[in-house]
């Protein structure tokens, strides 16, 4: 039961507090302003990622990779 709640109040807090999602979805024009927040986390994502192989490729190339 207490598991339940939990699960209850994290809904309620992303549907009612923390989403920004309700007050985007009044202005908007089109797919590209519906999934502007998507296309940021991906952005991002994306970056980081490529980022990270950068330095991957670098320590393999130094010589300094962690081989287990």
């Amino acid at each position: 039961m207490l598991a339940n709640n939990i699960w209850k109040i994290i809904g309620e807090l992303i549907d009612k507090g923390l989403a920004p999602y309700k007050a985007l979805r009044l202005h908007t024009n089109g797919w590209w302003d519906s999934n502007l927040v998507s296309w940021i986390f991906i952005s991002i994502g994306l970056i980081a990622l490529l980022y990270w192989m950068n330095q991957m490729f670098g320590f393999k190339k130094s010589g300094k990779e962690d081989v287990a």
